[in-house]
């Protein structure tokens, strides 16, 4: 379906941004892979999302908190693939405290990674979609996008201000053949959220499945995780034909939460 599209995934060495990248480059789109970890790793898991999937992978380490370094990870999509036809924002951080103690670096970096490099992002990317006339940004938000919870007040923050940015740009494109939409997803069990997990089920004693649903349990009615492979097959409906007229939506994959 996306043989000749090239994907710019940005955090997608681990989780959900490699989940999309993967479910993408099962389509023939090629990849640049975006995000921090072992440098052997990363050659690893290029090569290998590569010779799985018959398509071209590159890779760039921009931090994307720099927005000087997030321009320079469009150029070079552009400059190796040929094109960025499809923008996945998903690089993003975390920090919990409660507002009085919220340390002033911690709201500023995850303001620059979860809000304002997908502007950046966005902004580079748009001339080249245009000239093309077609392109799917896709953001990935949260429930929390929509939705708070206490002690997550940069994150709240950014992840509504994703979906604000994603109106906007659906607005500005709607007549360039560019979509763009956010995904919203609940809990996911990612690498970071299994740590959790097993750091709950430390703390209380419970077995790691028992500090599973008990997780789950907090937000979610069906006490069964997305995965990043939902999420990927989510990405790909939302790059295909069938989702042309889908723009500047935000679409929750939460089990449930936000119907309570």
């Amino acid at each position: 379906m996306l043989k000749g599209r090239v994907a710019v995934v940005t955090g997608s060495t681990s989780g959900i941004g490699l989940g999309i990248a993967t479910m993408l480059a099962a389509e023939g789109a090629a990849l640049m892979l975006n995000g921090f970890g072992d440098a052997a790793a990363i050659e690893r898991l290029r090569r290998e999302l590569a010779e799985q999937h018959g398509v071209t992978v590159a890779y760039s380490g921009a931090d994307m908190s720099k927005p000087a370094q997030i321009r320079e990870l469009i150029a070079a999509a552009q400059q190796q693939l040929g094109s960025v036809d499809i923008l996945v924002n998903n690089a993003g951080i975390q920090h919990v405290a409660p507002i009085e103690r919220f340390p002033d670096e911690k709201w500023d970096a995850i303001i620059a990674i979860n809000l304002s490099a997908a502007f950046h992002a966005t902004k580079a990317a748009l001339p080249g979609m245009k000239q093309r006339r077609w392109g799917r940004i896709i953001n990935i938000a949260s429930t929390h996008g929509l939705v708070a919870s206490a002690e997550k007040a940069a994150y709240v923050a950014a992840k509504h201000g994703i979906i604000g940015l994603t109106k906007v740009t659906a607005l500005e494109t709607a007549n360039d053949g560019i979509t763009c939409n956010a995904i919203c997803p609940g809990w996911v069990l990612t690498p970071l959220v299994q740590q959790q997990v097993e750091a709950r089920a430390k703390a209380t004693g419970q077995t790691i499945e028992a500090a599973k649903i008990a997780l789950l349990r907090e937000k979610q009615p069906m006490l069964r995780f997305t995965t990043p492979e939902h999420l990927g097959a989510l990405a790909r409906f939302l790059c295909s034909d069938a989702a042309a007229t889908m723009t500047g939506e935000a679409l929750p994959m939460d089990g449930g939460w936000l119907a309570q």
